[in-house]
């Protein structure tokens, strides 16, 4: 009926009523006619839009204007909101991106988990929305992306040819020269700066993907906010000493007393992933510490660690919250990186065990278990779809009381779910940054004989769309189960 007269080209208008994913909203006409529409809205928008496409059962539009403001609303305080990809949300309250994550978590559980009214808390808000990420990667290119203001201007105030800032959204050669990120720390902004300045008055060539040219190619700079110490690394593609040291002076005099490290990163490789096969001391000891939960840990240039430290430790809370770890237990910490969830176990249980696939990761937990003086974790490297094979080495160790896995965004290879239910864990805590991973592999889990006892959001996040859970499963021993085969 729609398709006869709907069109495309045709303006509708229509209430936003949900988001979506990929920065798509959702809403329907008066006929009842789904809409999907793309555009930076919000829930409660009332919005024009063109037609850009008429399916069978819904229509693709783009928005053209917000006739009437949702109360969700709040003006962006940064400039760059739009075009950057990163703070997709900020031009909607605080307070009410917290309930859309809430409700994002649980729409998965219930459409792709099949969960019935799954137990979904209330997301849990991190202290500061802004300023709170302590790690940010700066993308440097030949190619600078152009604002809207730019175009219409006969001479740039910048050089077309050189940018340090964040890619555009699906473009890995263009990039939005940044002047100032809201998610970092004031520290981090100001080495923006000065590696900037640096750049262009030592003519830096800068990065072309597409040619694989050019010698600056990112900035990744990290903070702690235990120690206030910064951390700089500078990648490039091959190492100039002279050049570095003048580099290491001009970061130095321009944060007179600021506590720093400086490394120097150097690949060789076609792609635009921040780390490199050397790396080069400049100054520092090459790590910060930085301390959660009362315990330290070292973080070197390409360690893994959770972006927002305070929110890190009330995450932490959380999966000890839920555990029901007792002082006998073995715990198995799946995918623990460099063992951050593993250590903060370690003293509410008798031992714990971590595995993950990355060496270089597996080698900080062990430093960090050293460092902390906790004897009672043992740290191994596998590839989570070969857990299986990895059970003769662990047979030395008790059983798992409680297993806490915390996997990539895809959520768990089948392999290593498989195995993780053929233990039988009392309880497994599921640590997830994607609420459809979590869905998928939690309804998994419960036909294999757990029931799910709580979710709790933990917003590591604000301004994007993405948010973190802890989703808690307990056996359930009057369920009769096939057992289940690793491999």
């Amino acid at each position: 009926m729609a398709e006869g007269i709907l069109r495309k080209g045709d303006s509708i208008e229509f209430m936003v009523t949900d988001l979506a994913e990929k920065e798509q909203c959702f809403g329907r006409l008066d006929n009842g006619m789904a809409v999907m529409v793309s555009g930076m809205l919000a829930i409660g928008d009332r919005v024009s839009a063109k037609i850009k496409k008429v399916k069978q059962r819904y229509i693709e539009a783009i928005v053209v204007e917000v006739l009437e403001a949702s109360p969700d609303r709040t003006e962006p305080v940064c400039s760059y909101f739009g075009v950057c990809g990163g703070c997709k949300l900020m031009h909607i309250r605080y307070d009410a991106q917290l309930v859309y994550k809430q409700k994002k978590v649980k729409d998965a559980l219930e459409h792709l988990g099949d969960f019935v009214a799954p137990p979904v808390m209330a997301a849990l808000a991190s202290p500061d929305p802004v300023h709170y990420r302590n790690k940010i990667e700066f993308s440097c290119s030949n190619m600078r992306y152009l604002l809207v203001e730019e175009l219409s201007l006969e001479e740039l105030e910048r050089p077309k040819g050189f940018a340090l800032g964040f890619h555009t959204p699906g473009n890995f050669e263009k990039v939005i020269d940044i002047d100032y990120c809201f998610l970092a720390k004031e520290s981090m902004n100001r080495v923006l700066a000065l590696t900037r300045q640096f750049a262009l008055d030592n003519a830096l060539e800068p990065y072309g993907a597409k040619a694989h040219t050019g010698f600056l190619r990112n900035l990744v700079v990290r903070f702690s906010e235990n120690r206030e110490e910064v951390m700089v690394n500078l990648v490039t593609s091959w190492y100039d000493e002279a050049l570095m040291e003048r580099y290491r002076m001009h970061l130095e005099s321009g944060m007179p007393g600021q506590k720093m490290t400086v490394v120097n990163n150097v690949t060789e490789r076609k792609n635009t992933v921040a780390t490199g096969e050397k790396e080069f001391l400049l100054s520092g000891s090459g790590y910060i510490t930085e301390q959660l939960g009362g315990l330290d840990f070292r973080i070197s240039a390409n360690s893994f660690f959770q972006t927002n430290s305070s929110q890190a430790e009330v995450l932490y809370h959380s999966i000890l919250e839920v555990a029901g770890l007792r002082l006998e237990d073995t715990v198995y910490d799946l995918y623990c990186g460099t063992g951050t969830i593993t250590l903060y176990m370690a003293k509410y249980c008798r031992q714990v065990v971590g595995l993950e696939v990355v060496e270089s990761s597996i080698n900080d937990a062990r430093s960090n278990a050293a460092l902390n003086g906790v004897g009672n974790a043992a740290f191994f490297q596998v590839d989570l779809k070969d857990f299986h094979a990895m059970l003769h080495t662990l047979a030395s160790y008790d059983a798992p009381g409680v297993i806490i896995t915390d996997p990539p965004r895809a959520g768990m290879h089948p392999k290593a779910l498989s195995t993780m239910l053929r233990l039988r864990p009392r309880r497994i805590v599921y640590v997830s940054c994607n609420p459809a991973s979590l869905a998928r592999d939690g309804k998994e889990i419960c036909l294999q004989g757990y029931r799910l006892l709580s979710v709790q959001p933990v917003d590591m996040f604000p301004h994007t769309s993405h948010i973190e859970s802890v989703a808690c499963f307990e056996r359930d021993d009057s369920v009769q189960v096939t057992q289940v085969q690793a491999g």
